[in-house]
């Protein structure tokens, strides 16, 4: 029985985790790298494993870093069965496309630059023909607390790690030569000051333990603290007159923030008619789904569902999922909330609002989300005072905020109460650059625990 690591080894994204029991090789996600920086040459690269060789993938959850190099698996061969739950099938499938007719744009934009300079052309990493079959490759579905048997050796059990719709940690229970570990893999971990999904239950009693660290050496802000400074941003914009943009990721930030949006305005403490626009198609249809899965839901969100409470109905929201409908947004000059994506600023349609809003001294944007060096978004919070974009340099006049405590994931004491009091044979931390995993790693040392922190290849035998 061994494990290696082929991602969010030494980094927090590109999650891939190799597991060997008897002639059975699993895989636990297979996600995109990604980050400030151009690393297409990395997820194009080799997996370091055979496609075909692998039976099973597990995968926890549906961001991007965790399922976006499936396609790539299955057309390298790959015809194994991938399980997960209902609710990140579906959203798997949306980020999926989402993915691959973003990487169709980026290929033609790249080969029309490399036919100018005599180059050679390159295909997209894979097509929507890829997301299609790799949606074929999706089997039986897991439900949270509930023991299956994947396959003779190995059983499997999802539980709920509070980090989006439908994320989980999961349990696996492996016998080898009459030797048996339970070994388990966090996935991403959530905030538990999360308004819709239920936290995370409680690492199980593990022989190993392989945990992310995203945040492992911080503490965020409370989350009543940021949701006053919201509704504070959202007020002194509408009072200067000007329009506040939002720069939204899809997947649990949106549907978050149209709940708090929704308490705030039946608490009277925002206009119950004030114009909002969720100018994202994927968080659209993020939305949607979440609507279908209220199994997913804390037991307040599901109660309030079943006496006719919609967590997202707003009186005046606008979905709007055609161009020529995000672009009549640009027409209204003051009193409107816009949210659209991308959450870093990097593309998508909140660009072309920042480019009508940003040199407006009445205007505000909002930051609720990380945003990573090299990007937009970054620049912005840095304080620049200049921007360039679609090639036009812009003057930014508009009102910065940045909130903090929204983020999806576990900070350094959630970590560590999720892991709880165990003492298991062997702690391996990743998903976290070198402070986030040296911040739990430290605490778990001091408990006289035997820690590892791999980089991308190294191999443990169990």
């Amino acid at each position: 029985m061994e494990m290696q690591f082929y991602g969010a080894a030494g980094g927090v994204t590109g999650s891939c985790h190799f597991l060997r029991v008897g002639d059975k090789k699993l895989l636990i996600d297979c996600g995109m790298f990604q980050g400030g920086h151009d690393l297409e040459e990395e997820n194009r690269a080799e997996f370091g494993f055979a496609a075909k060789d692998i039976d099973y993938l597990l995968l926890t959850h549906a961001h991007l870093d965790h399922c976006g190099r499936i396609p790539l698996l299955v057309k390298r061969g790959f015809r194994g069965e991938i399980i997960t739950t209902a609710a990140t099938r579906e959203l798997a499938r949306l980020v999926l496309m989402d993915a691959a007719g973003l990487a169709a744009e980026e290929a033609r934009r790249s080969n029309r630059r490399h036919r100018r300079q005599g180059g050679t052309e390159a295909e997209a990493i894979y097509d929507l023909t890829d997301v299609l079959d790799t949606m074929d490759r999706f089997g039986r579905t897991a439900d949270y607390a509930q023991k299956m048997e994947v396959c003779p050796g190995v059983s499997i059990t999802f539980g709920d790690a509070g980090h989006i719709l439908g994320s989980a940690w999961i349990l696996i229970e492996a016998s080898e030569a009459d030797r048996q570990q339970r070994i388990v893999y966090s996935g991403d971990l959530g905030n538990r000051g999360k308004p819709i999904i239920n936290p995370s239950t409680p690492a199980p009693q593990a022989d190993v333990i392989v945990m992310e660290t995203t945040y492992g050496d911080r503490l965020h802000k409370a989350i009543g603290p940021s949701v006053d400074e919201l509704r504070d941003a959202i007020l002194d914009t509408l009072k200067r007159g000007g329009n506040a943009i939002i720069p939204t990721f899809a997947l649990e930030r949106a549907q978050d923030l149209l709940y708090y949006l929704r308490e705030m305005m039946n608490d009277n403490q925002l206009p119950a008619n004030l114009p909002v626009f969720l100018d994202s198609p994927m968080a659209i249809s993020a939305t949607e789904i979440f609507r279908r899965h209220p199994e997913c839901f804390n037991p307040d969100t599901r109660e309030g569902l079943r006496h006719g409470t919609d967590p997202f109905a707003l009186r005046n929201l606008h979905f709007t999922r055609e161009t020529s409908e995000s672009i009549g947004i640009n027409l209204i000059k003051g009193g409107a909330l816009i949210m659209a994506g991308s959450g870093m600023a990097t593309g998508g349609r909140v660009t072309h609002h920042l480019k009508h809003n940003i040199w407006r001294e009445d205007c505000s944007v909002i930051f609720v989300g990380y945003a990573a060096q090299g990007t937009l978004a970054r620049r912005i919070i840095d304080g620049a005072k200049t921007v360039r974009i679609f090639g036009e340099e812009i003057h930014v006049a508009a009102k910065i905020y940045t909130i903090g405590g929204f983020s999806a994931h576990a900070d350094h004491d959630e970590l560590l109460a999720w892991y709880g009091d165990q003492k298991p044979t062997r702690t391996i931390l990743v998903h976290g650059e070198e402070n986030g995993r040296e911040g739990i790693a430290k605490v778990l040392r001091a408990r006289g625990l035997p820690v590892d922190c791999p980089v991308i290849g190294d191999r443990y035998s169990l």
